[in-house]
């Protein structure tokens, strides 16, 4: 019945969603069929569309390990968009005044940098920045709820827009490049980029930013694991989010493991940062995430809070958005809004099967 629960409920669900979703396609007078081909052979038909969609999974991996983590200990993290925007911002800051960054001004060569670190040293700087910088942020509502009792939904969403907020300030002020009409900083230093997959892998196309990100996201599934199932302070943290009272009946100290979950699941959000500032773009740009800390909780859900299950999901969820923007392109009424119903579905049903799973069992009583 386990097995049941947490493996085939999420497959029915996403079943569902397709069958519900294609229902949709043919009211509105387009072939489900074609639009379907489209949203799978665009991800799967070559080395290139394989690539693209694990560089899509890649930051709904970290958003979607942040978000189950909190829900294993009881708490709903909607603040991930603000703790990847905050780290990222942070992750740009040092890349540029740790990396040697010059910047033209008008023609005028001048020196952003405070020193020029080589790689070596550079690299794992920034991403412990996106790490402590995601945590704090996290850390904050933890705190709140732990000595305050403030819910954590509640602040995790004002944290969003004044984290947001406050790095498009100093984005704007402060690091953007002078007559640059887009709201980004200046490069970071080029000691501060991680490499892409095809300069070890060179059948991955040169086009494809798929970066080591990737691969530091399939080992945090591992650690996460690790960490929840095999370790005393993960299951403390479990015990916590199955009964707090229970569990600080025990020993366990439920205001402690609120605030640990909270900070653990700011740091993975954080995280992003590493491939998209590091990896991919070069630069803090305001509005350059996809939603994925809110699309986090989507991939959390579906995954059943276990970080294999996330796995699986947000690599489902990469498909979506790299198949969408096909169907979008190559169909005659289906739009690239297609990939935002169909999650919206999937959640809805994963929401239901959950709920009559429990009621089944006789967890809830009717």
């Amino acid at each position: 019945m386990n097995i049941f629960r947490e493996i085939l409920w999420p497959l029915l669900a996403v079943i569902a969603a397709f069958v519900v979703g294609g229902i949709i396609i043919l009211l509105i007078g387009d072939n489900p069929v074609t639009a379907y081909s489209l949203l799978l052979s665009n991800s799967f038909g070559s080395i290139r569309d394989i690539g693209w969609t694990l560089h899509y999974s890649t930051p709904l991996i970290f958003t979607g390990l942040a978000v189950a983590v909190a829900f294993r200990c009881g708490l709903l993290n909607i603040g991930a968009e603000g703790q990847l925007y905050v780290a990222a911002f942070a992750t740009a800051f040092i890349g540029i005044k740790f990396g040697g960054s010059v910047v033209d001004i008008f023609g005028k060569q001048e020196d952003w940098s405070w020193a020029s670190l080589p790689a070596i040293l550079l690299i794992p700087l920034c991403m412990l920045t996106a790490i402590v910088v995601g945590g704090v942020w996290g850390a904050i509502p933890g705190i709140l709820k732990a000595k305050f009792g403030s819910h954590e939904v509640i602040n995790t969403i004002m944290l969003n827009f004044i984290g947001i907020a406050l790095v498009g300030y100093f984005t704007q002020y402060f690091y953007k490049v002078p007559g640059d009409p887009i709201q980004r900083t200046a490069e970071i230093g080029k000691a501060a980029h991680i490499p892409k997959l095809n300069e070890f892998l060179p059948f991955i196309p040169v086009d494809v930013p798929l970066n080591v990100a990737f691969l530091i996201a399939l080992i945090m599934c591992v650690l996460v694991y690790v960490f929840l199932w095999k370790t005393k302070w993960g299951y403390e943290l479990r015990a916590v989010g199955e009964n707090p009272s229970a569990a600080e009946y025990g020993g366990i100290s439920p205001k402690k493991q609120i605030i640990i979950a909270m900070t653990l699941s700011g740091a993975l959000a954080g995280m992003v940062a590493v491939g998209e500032v590091q990896g991919t773009r070069h630069h803090y740009e305001t509005g350059f995430s996809a939603d994925w800390g809110f699309l986090g909780i989507a991939v959390a859900l579906l995954g059943r809070n276990h970080p294999f299950g996330v796995l699986v999901a947000a690599l489902f969820f990469g498909v979506l958005l790299r198949g969408e923007i096909f169907v979008d392109a190559f169909t005659r009424y289906v739009s690239k809004d297609l990939g935002w119903v169909l999650q919206a579905i999937i959640i809805l049903f994963v929401a239901c099967f959950q709920m009559y799973s429990k009621r089944k069992g006789g967890v809830v009583k009717g």
